[in-house]
């Protein structure tokens, strides 16, 4: 007669509920039929000597096998999204298609952080702006071989930052950029951006931008402003300005350093600080303008170790500005302090103790050289070593730099 038993314990939860026959006794258990795992159940009986196994070795390989696996697929799914980490890249514009773009506007757009953008030599009849990138360079081939010239349907030419986007820490470099419908370079609401060996052929505008340093540029033939600031804060050094209806006019709540610039040819003055802007000028050469520098509204500036000479006159004050100047050299042709009026009125009471009137002695004013001669009487005044933008030079070394 056949007998079963029903065997049942707690690891029924995960081996089931299994039937064995008496027959078989535990030689199912040795055979491989039915085997708990040690310390699973107690209860169930034993022979003296059994082996009693842990979870195989194989269960644990598998496990470690499958999480890195895992983590291998989880990897890839981030690099497949995000890319590769790559280095800042040099993405290259050319017209004649030898470039990575014809575009200006579509290099720029490519571009990422620390990417700089290379313009070869050409004509460029494009416009193009830089809005919500950061840490870019667009650099030209060279100022005499670049010329971006902008198209017949935008006003301006460049511009940097776009409302209500911005631009950070942007660079521009060494190309010529044209007026395009009365504006040429336009600055919007940027921080960080610097402009350096630029010829700009018309009006650069910048508005609530900051940190901006314009370096060795030239900026001239606007029928308005050179160059114009509002709610700015911006530095110009060694830039040349000219032949504007004003060279530089800092309004607003602008705060802008003008240091070594030669602004010269203005119709009117050659620098303006209105409204409650704030101005440091110093060691500037001023020449040929209609009035070296008027201070208007609230404004506040400190004006030193500047050369101011062969304009109509020197300098326009307004009572309510508060301008304080120092160690100045003046040679103009009426009068070289006025105080805002109509018409304004000579003020020589305003004329500092440490300024200096009369000839200073430029290499050659009729060919624009404004350079101190040797002979010059603006040497080693106060701290400075010399008056003015330009270092003195003899004639003879300056004629024969140009041989």
């Amino acid at each position: 007669m056949r007998r079963e038993t029903k065997v049942s314990c707690g690891a029924a939860a995960l081996l089931g509920t299994r039937r064995v026959s008496a027959r078989q006794g535990w030689a199912g258990e040795k055979s491989g039929l039915f085997e708990h795992p040690a310390g699973v159940c107690s209860s169930c009986p034993r022979r003296a000597g059994d082996r009693s196994d842990a979870i195989p070795k194989w269960f644990y390989l598998s496990l470690l096998v499958l999480i890195t696996a895992f983590g291998f697929w989880g990897f890839g799914l981030v690099w497949a999204d995000e890319g590769p980490l790559l280095g800042p890249r040099t993405i290259v514009v050319a017209l004649d298609g030898t470039g990575d773009y014809v575009s200006l506007q579509e290099a720029v757009d490519a571009a990422k952080k620390g990417d700089t953008v290379f313009v070869k030599a050409g004509l460029y009849p494009q416009d193009v702006t830089i809005h919500s990138k950061e840490m870019i360079k667009l650099v030209g081939a060279g100022v005499d071989q670049v010329t971006i010239l902008g198209r017949d349907i935008v006003v301006g030419v460049l511009h940097v930052g776009k409302w209500p986007y911005g631009a950070t820490d942007i660079e521009i470099s060494d190309m010529t950029i044209n007026d395009h419908g009365g504006h040429a370079v336009g600055l919007f609401n940027g921080q960080g951006i610097v402009l350096r060996r630029i010829k700009i052929n018309g009006m650069l505008f910048s508005q609530q931008v900051h940190d901006v340093r314009i370096e060795d540029c030239i900026i001239g033939g606007s029928e308005t402003t050179g160059a114009q600031f509002a709610d700015s804060e911006a530095v110009l050094i060694g830039n040349f300005i000219h032949d504007n209806d004003h060279g530089v006019s800092i309004a607003g709540k602008s705060n802008v350093r003008l240091e070594r610039n030669v602004i010269m040819r203005s119709l009117f003055e050659a620098v303006v600080v209105s409204d409650r802007a704030r101005a440091v000028l110093v060691s500037n050469t001023l020449v040929k303008n209609g009035g070296g520098a008027a201070f208007l509204g609230q404004s506040q500036s400190d004006v030193t170790g500047n050369v101011v000479g062969l304009n109509r006159v020197g300098f326009v004050i307004a009572p309510s500005s508060q301008t304080t100047t120092s160690f100045n050299a003046f040679y103009n042709r009426d009068g070289d302090y006025l105080r805002v009026g109509n018409p304004n009125q000579p003020a020589p009471e305003l004329k500092a103790q440490s300024d200096i009137t009369g000839d200073p002695h430029f290499v050659d004013p009729g060919h624009d050289d404004f350079h101190l001669r040797l002979d010059t009487p603006l040497l080693k005044i106060g701290h400075f070593p010399y008056l003015g933008a330009l270092a003195p030079a003899s004639t003879a070394a300056r004629r024969s730099t140009g041989k």
